[in-house]
């Protein structure tokens, strides 16, 4: 098996992944998973569909990821991994499907319109 890159996105946060045969490593911008995301959720997030697939220590991950706060990235990484796992096995998206990890989040911050303090926020009115 060949190495498989696959792109996960997030809100404003994008993940590129290279996945290849191994003993489960995942580094993520060149740090380790526990360096790079230091709390047990957001290391959850990322090893999710490995544990749901039941592909723990099969392969190694090397991830660079951009844009966006740590949970967007974690939330890439996992679009990414899942759709990396589905290309190499394609019984793996019953699975993963399911879980709500092959869907790509849409929600986005709304922008500013001019005449506004935020997106929806007005200024304040005054009557008199």
């Amino acid at each position: 098996m060949e190495v498989v890159h696959k792109i996960g996105r997030r809100k404003t946060a994008v993940a590129r992944i290279y996945l290849s045969k191994g003993k489960g490593a995942i580094t993520v911008n060149n740090k380790a998973l526990e360096d790079y995301f230091p709390t047990a959720t957001l290391q959850y997030k990322v090893k999710q569909p490995f544990t749901l697939s039941e592909t723990t220590d099969t392969y190694d991950v090397s991830v660079n990821v951009v844009g966006g706060g740590f949970n967007g990235q974690a939330e890439a990484v996992r679009l990414a991994i899942s759709r990396a796992l589905v290309s190499i096995d394609e019984e793996i998206k019953t699975v993963l499907k399911p879980e709500g990890l092959m869907t790509r989040d849409p929600r986005m911050v709304e922008r500013k319109k001019f005449g506004q303090k935020k997106a929806r926020k007005k200024f304040q009115f005054s009557k008199r």
